[in-house]
């Protein structure tokens, strides 16, 4: 019903205020699970999560083609009722130490950002993420010499957020197997290594949509490892301000994550488009890799410690 550009934006804008209710999905795993039974919790809390961005792409073409891009936002709207109605009648306080007021809880912001350990765990998840978000920012315009039809390139850009819900499966039955900062940085050097992967398809002249969606899709199963694990350490460094470090890490991830998105947005071109995306995504997970080494390596020397 936006009447222009501007008024759409704003009322997008409206929309993601939505996005504080992971952090509360994850505090709320977190006050009701040890560390290790909840980083397998989160896990399978990611696979959910994942299945919106996989399917909607796809969904939205089918809707584009069928209906117009307008129809997208009625089966939004239809989708986010019925969620509320759920958490209104379903989701209970799991807090039982909650603070007096909010205020306290914006007290509890500099020692959590004084910490080492909270700053290694969000630097991992922002620019984990960040290489999913620059996907989504240059994959259209990297795919846009093979022509395919909306609905084609919304199945080839869900399959990385496939590729997202097979790693958190995999992490959720690797937890409490496998210490969390290995099953962390496991997870940074498959996604460098399907990067590396796809530059190395490139510089060989292979010129398949495959090759370009083919080396992305080991992204969302690196970041189906990460995510867990990042998520419980970050929010694990003060066990009795979860909440806040889940909100403050939530913030951090999506202010990094965008910033990435901006940057492909501006660097990428129709003639670098390809090769460029595959850079800039590398680039992305390779500081998510340095962040996940340091976790380590911090949680190994002084798991106390901040």
């Amino acid at each position: 019903m936006a009447p222009d550009a501007w008024t759409f934006l704003a009322c997008r804008m409206v929309q993601a205020i939505i996005a504080p209710t992971y952090a509360v999905s994850l505090a709320t795993i977190r006050d009701t699970t040890s560390r290790e039974q909840a980083a397998g919790q989160f896990g399978y809390l990611a696979m959910a999560w994942a299945i919106a961005p996989m399917l909607g792409p796809m969904v939205g073409g089918l809707l584009d083609q069928a209906f117009g891009w307008r129809a997208s936002f009625y089966m939004l709207a239809c989708f986010g009722a019925a969620v509320l109605v759920l958490c209104w009648t379903d989701l209970n306080e799991t807090n039982h130490t909650p603070s007096n007021t909010m205020a306290e809880q914006y007290r509890a912001y500099p020692e959590l950002l004084g910490s080492k350990r909270f700053w290694a765990y969000c630097i991992c998840m922002a620019f984990s993420v960040g290489a999913f978000y620059a996907f989504l920012a240059g994959a259209p315009l990297a795919a846009s010499a093979f022509d395919l039809s909306p609905a084609v390139l919304g199945l080839y850009m869900g399959s990385i957020t496939g590729g997202f819900m097979a790693g958190s499966f995999l992490a959720g039955r690797l937890a409490g197997r496998i210490p969390m900062t290995t099953i962390l940085v496991a997870g940074r050097i498959v996604a460098c290594a399907g990067l590396l992967f796809g530059l190395v398809l490139y510089v060989a002249g292979i010129g398949h949509v495959l090759a370009l969606f083919g080396p992305c899709l080991f992204v969302g199963v690196s970041n189906g490892l990460t995510q867990p694990s990042a998520n419980v350490g970050a929010i694990s460094v003060r066990s009795t301000q979860t909440g806040s470090a889940a909100g403050l890490a939530g913030a951090i991830t999506v202010a990094g994550a965008s910033t990435m998105a901006a940057f492909a947005g501006a660097v990428l071109t129709e003639e670098n488009a390809q090769p460029g995306l595959f850079l800039v995504m590398l680039a992305s997970a390779t500081v998510a890799l340095s962040a996940a080494l340091l976790a380590r390596n911090l949680e190994s020397a002084a798991p106390s410690s901040t």
